[in-house]
């Protein structure tokens, strides 16, 4: 009798081992809209044994298109398909086991908000603001450390973390809303639990989960909420071509195929020409194209079909579920091209006003638009990426206002970048900036004579494109690349209690901090309306004599720009010029406010800039 009790308990508990140890631990997306213009969802299920699992579901208008195994017997690859009259509701994902055991898990279809497919993404008219997070503002000190992440909070190391978080964001919306900028992005928010240097948040290990040392998914909802309340689009910063080497999935990877090169670490030869090289050998392309961007960053490989439909629809989950207005895709160049290209072909189909940017970080202009949406390319590749990053002008930018104007140096730089814009498909559609969050700041030493910058933020705010800034540059905050990115991204003074002073506030501001800030929000606030700088023509003179003349026109309004790269007072006859004046001579300069009753003759002071409205 005894015995047999013990035979039925140890059968008993082998039952319940056996059971718990099929328990579901992730299914992703987790959770769903109904009224998609795709109606096909793929589940990636993990679980202990998954795979011997058959699914069953009871749901109106949800049925199984079909049930994928792979070689990791912990996954399984669940595809539905979701009928246009699908109702919003929660149901029940059957996983039957051999010998009459299952598996519940309960899933949800949502109702999609009113309007969400129509959606307005970021343009022209549009000035972005790019946000580190992790040194802009401490908003909640409760969430500086966090059990079970190593990395630690250490203000005092250069690439430790140092506690800014998505509240420090929500409590300055007002600071850059009254600076004048109409967008934010927000380098990458989701989890990072990686050992050291997680602070940027570009090795992701959860892509369905913003890091807790940052906040929640549903405060990161709430940012977005608060921001469209104060008139502010966001965007946000995703990485589809490599992940952190803490992710889950490393843990138990479900295709030997999931990495590139996996499971060995070879890393990518930086060369994204070899892309496009007519004369590229494979082995160079194939180390571009799939090799590891640093040891801690496994490189996707999204040629897995599985990999390709997990990406394309955790961009859509976000877009969704978080309301944004945009994406701005690192790295892009470093992902398969032909997966990139129906990934924007995807989120453009769900929301056709959508924006999105990617990171084309390239020398020469012809690069750049190589990877532009119906860019006349012989390979007949199209990227189906409206938006690409202008890096050519930013190197530009960084040369011209400290050189003497010659044939080809100086304020002739940006005259001839913008001279190359008949190789983009569309030049207005150009991602514009000074400085970010991988290049030196402009304003390497806060010291430096204001001139340079003023006239660099003149330019970017009123030539073609969308321009973007780098916080902290309208209170000179300083960085030289060359002491590395921890000096790029310093914190933004006033962000954390204990800071002595406060850049965010006019009074915690210097004479020259408030002088630049100033001198920003006025062309900021200004452009909001100005509608030449959004749409308008671009018309450009060959600079002469340290000055640079540019013309913004439309039906509504004609801008006049004048830049004056040298250190004396000029006097410009603006005869040349004539074929756009037509005879306008009285003009509004906005920088001073003041009214210019004859433009035949403009005194121009040294090392500044005009922005002048024509009347």
């Amino acid at each position: 009798m005894l015995k047999r009790l013990f035979i039925v308990s140890l059968l008993l508990i082998a039952t319940i081992m056996n059971v718990k140890s099929q328990q579901i631990e992730r299914v992703e997306p987790p959770f769903w809209w109904v009224g998609m213009k795709n109606s096909n969802l793929q589940l990636l299920v993990h679980g202990k044994d998954i795979s011997e699992a058959t699914v069953t579901i009871n749901a109106k208008g949800v049925t199984v298109k079909s049930v994928q195994q792979v070689k990791n017997s912990n996954y399984l690859f669940v595809n539905l398909l979701i009928d246009k009259d699908a109702k919003p509701e929660k149901f029940n994902i059957e996983f039957n086991f051999k010998k009459g055991k299952s598996v519940g898990i309960e899933y949800e279809l949502k109702q999609r908000k009113i309007g969400s497919a129509d959606r307005k993404g970021f343009d022209n008219s549009d000035v972005i603001y790019l946000i580190l997070p992790d040194r802009f503002s401490n908003g909640d000190p409760e969430n500086d450390n966090v059990k079970g992440y190593v990395d630690k909070l250490n203000r005092k190391d250069p690439y430790g973390r140092h506690g800014g978080d998505i509240q420090g964001v929500i409590n300055h919306l007002d600071y850059v809303k009254s600076l004048g900028a109409t967008a934010l992005w927000l380098n990458p928010v989701l989890e990072n639990n990686e050992p050291s240097a997680s602070y940027h948040g570009y090795a992701i290990t959860d892509f369905y989960k913003v890091d807790p040392r940052l906040g929640s998914n549903e405060l990161y909802c709430n940012f977005v909420e608060k921001a469209h309340v104060d008139s502010l689009k966001v965007v946000k910063d995703m990485i589809f071509n490599h992940c952190g080497s803490e992710h889950w999935w490393m843990k138990d990877v479900p295709t030997q195929d999931w990495f590139n090169f996996y499971p060995d670490f070879i890393r990518t030869n930086y060369r994204i020409p070899t892309v496009f090289d007519p004369h590229a050998s494979e082995y160079d392309k194939n180390l571009m194209d799939n090799g590891w961007f640093d040891k801690h960053m496994p490189d996707i490989n999204q040629k897995n079909p599985f990999v390709a439909n997990y990406l394309i629809q955790n961009s859509i989950w976000w877009i969704e579920y978080a309301d944004l207005d945009g994406i701005r895709m690192d790295t892009y160049p470093y992902c398969d091209k032909n997966f990139m290209s129906r990934w924007c072909a995807e989120v453009k189909n769900e929301y056709p006003n959508f924006s999105i940017v990617g990171e084309t970080w390239l020398n020469y202009p012809s690069w750049v638009a190589y990877w532009q949406k119906d860019a006349r390319n012989p390979d007949g590749f199209n990227s189906n990426l409206e938006i690409v990053m202008d890096f050519p002008l930013m190197f530009a930018i960084q040369k011209a206002f400290d050189e003497k104007d010659g044939w080809d140096t100086g304020l002739a730089r940006l005259y001839e970048i913008l001279a190359h814009d008949f190789v983009y498909p569309n030049s207005d559609k150009l991602f514009i900036f000074a400085e970010n969050h991988d290049n030196g700041r402009f304003q390497r030493d806060s010291s430096k004579a204001l001139g340079r910058l003023k006239l660099a933020m003149a330019f970017l705010l009123t030539t073609r494109g969308i321009p973007q800034i780098y916080y902290g540059t309208e209170v000179l905050l300083p960085g030289d690349d060359a002491k590395g990115h921890g000096d790029i991204r310093r914190d933004f003074p006033g962000g954390w209690s204990s800071d002595s002073i406060s850049a965010f506030t006019k009074d915690g501001r210097n004479k020259r901090q408030n002088e630049i800030w100033d001198y920003l929000s006025t062309i900021l606030n200004w452009r909001k309306t100005a509608t030449a700088v959004h749409n308008g023509k671009l018309v450009q003179f060959i600079p002469e004599n340290g000055i640079y003349v540019y013309f913004r026109q439309n039906a509504e309004q004609t801008i006049m720009v004048i830049l004056n790269n040298g250190y004396q007072p000029k006097v410009l006859d603006t005869k040349r010029f004539n074929e756009i004046l037509n005879g306008k001579n009285i003009g509004y300069e906005i920088i001073t406010s003041k009214t210019l009753n004859d433009l035949s003759k403009i005194q121009v002071s040294p090392r500044s800039a005009m922005i002048i409205e024509l009347k």
